[in-house]
């Protein structure tokens, strides 16, 4: 095999290492692999130099084996649509991209499974269990480009939190690689399984710092017949969440979203030029996005009738279609419209319901205090404590990143609020981890790292700063 790289250092060692073991197919290098793009939210390119792309958890075990050998510190890629700086790189890494393990290998509809390997997208799964009158709940909006090794490493959240739970409630079982190659291989089929420590946990929302998830045994649902979906108008915070608890509590168990729109959010998706069409006047200072997967129409419109005469709803549109029902929800999903008006910073916080007024206002008055005109475009998963904010301070808002954090994190101290509801942490969360765990939290998962990584190699740098003795 003739010298692929004339670097005499250990990235030409591990480089060519990787091409005697895994071929040149399976092995990009130098330009191949920064002319990709770092992520679907960022402008710039992968800063490394080498980019394994492995089919099998075998290829994963040892490309991480020979890695481990060198010390060489790797980043796993899936979908690369994160938010938190968790897939970022820099030019000494290597990069191992689940992109060529996409296969769905088994659906079993009588038990209501599916088995995937960790670079399948969630939308392609979503349809898949369909075709098999099943359903898989994780729904968010970058469902056609994540993939579901990404869904897993960050545990994600979306949109049916409420009623389904987070990635980690749907996850029986599954495949992971260890820094050191070594396979761990859980693929429990069953629901119960209470037998000794529950191993994948260990790698869910851990953000490839333990290990690179490679396989998957996922838990579906039954393919529900209806869904209806409504939109409502509210004029208080407080009436919000009454709605919520009558909503909840009258659908007896169907409710399965409760997305909440600020009024600036709303105002802006259905104002030109975003095209979005508003099925509700723009006067409202809260909107809400009600689905009750499986729910009967009729229980629904009496449960509305009932909000509507307590006065707990000022207007309300119930879709009388799937191409309405999608409408609806396309205005809610189009975060992206929001980050088209200039630089804004995305936020993702988790608090609990009865602080949410009062938080959002005082993020609100330290933005205009330190940034008169700044805008905070605010929505979220509301039924489950979970705030989104896109927030712009002026042409320079990255700049003003540290001042803008501090805004927005400093408050959740006070209320036992989380910096990270779903996003995971990264590096972007980082140097706020203290404010959501406990200096003997943070400790232990740096044992765990230790444990796991004890020449430190995984995801560096990520959640914590790298270990000292690493």
């Amino acid at each position: 095999m003739p010298q692929v790289i004339d670097d005499p250092g250990v990235p030409g060692k591990v480089a060519q290492a990787l091409v005697d073991c895994l071929g040149q197919s399976c092995v990009l290098l130098d330009d191949d692999v920064t002319s990709r793009g770092a992520g679907i939210w960022r402008s710039d390119h992968i800063n490394a130099k080498i980019l394994v792309r492995p089919c099998s958890t075998d290829e994963v075990s040892q490309a991480l084996r020979i890695c481990h050998e060198h010390g060489q510190t790797v980043v796993a890629h899936g979908g690369l649509t994160g938010l938190v700086g968790s897939a970022l790189t820099t030019q000494d890494d290597v990069v191992i991209s689940l992109e060529r393990m996409n296969q769905i290998e088994t659906i079993n509809p009588l038990e209501r499974t599916v088995i995937v390997q960790s670079g399948v997208i969630l939308q392609t799964l979503q349809e898949a269990v369909a075709e098999q009158g099943l359903m898989y709940p994780l729904d968010l909006g970058g469902r056609g480009s994540c993939t579901i090794g990404g869904n897993i490493s960050t545990n994600a959240g979306g949109n049916r939190v409420i009623r389904y739970g987070m990635t980690r409630d749907m996850v029986l079982g599954l495949e992971a690689v260890l820094a050191d190659g070594t396979i761990v291989s859980s693929m429990n089929q069953m629901i119960k399984n209470n037998a000794g420590y529950d191993l994948k946990q260990l790698f869910i929302g851990t953000e490839g710092t333990l290990g690179i998830v490679t396989r998957a045994v996922l838990r579906c649902r039954e393919q529900v017949a209806s869904q209806p979906t409504m939109l409502a108008g509210l004029e208080s915070f407080e009436k919000l969440v009454q709605f919520l608890k009558a909503m909840d509590g009258g659908l007896c168990g169907s409710l399965s979203a409760f997305e909440v729109m600020w009024n600036n959010y709303y105002r802006l998706l259905t104002t030109l030029p975003a095209t979005h069409q508003p099925p509700l006047a723009q006067h409202y200072p809260y909107y809400v996005l009600v689905e009750a997967m499986g729910a009967d129409s009729a229980l629904v419109e009496k449960v509305l009738v009932q909000a509507l005469d307590d006065g707990l709803v000022g207007d309300v549109v119930i879709a009388q279609s799937d191409a309405q029902c999608q409408q609806i929800w396309a205005i809610r999903d189009d975060v992206g419209h929001a980050m088209e008006q200039g630089a804004v910073l995305l936020f993702d916080v988790s608090l609990r319901i009865p602080d949410m007024e009062a938080y959002v206002e005082k993020v609100n008055a330290a933005l205009q205090q330190k940034f008169p005109g700044a805008i905070n475009y605010t929505l979220g998963h509301v039924g489950d404590g979970n705030l989104h904010f896109a927030i712009g301070v002026g042409e320079d808002s990255e700049a003003s990143r540290e001042v803008v954090e501090a805004c927005v994190y400093e408050p959740l101290a006070a209320i036992g609020g989380s910096v990270s509801a779903e996003h995971g942490v990264g590096l972007e969360k980082k140097p706020y981890l203290d404010i959501s765990r406990t200096n003997n939290e943070i400790e232990l998962m740096r044992c765990i790292k230790r444990a796991l990584d004890p020449k430190g190699i995984l995801n560096p740098g990520k959640i914590f700063d790298q270990l000292n003795d690493a």
